[in-house]
């Protein structure tokens, strides 16, 4: 049987913690950065943990 290959694109997204959760950056932290205001790319730049429906999904991407 051959192996399972991990998506590319999800390996480069997510991280696997110690305790096993999946952590992801969090969206509008790229660019048109100079208006928006310092407390709130502070919070963004900050990983989140995936929860709910997308947690399974994600876990079947990476193999897990």
């Amino acid at each position: 049987m051959p192996k399972n290959k991990t998506h590319s694109g999800a390996k480069k997204r997510f991280k696997v913690t110690g305790g096993g959760k999946l952590m992801h950056e969090q969206r509008n932290r790229r660019h048109l950065l100079e208006h928006k205001s310092s407390r709130r790319t502070r919070r963004l730049s900050q990983d989140k943990e995936l929860t709910g429906g997308d947690l399974k999904k994600m876990n079947k991407l990476l193999g897990r």
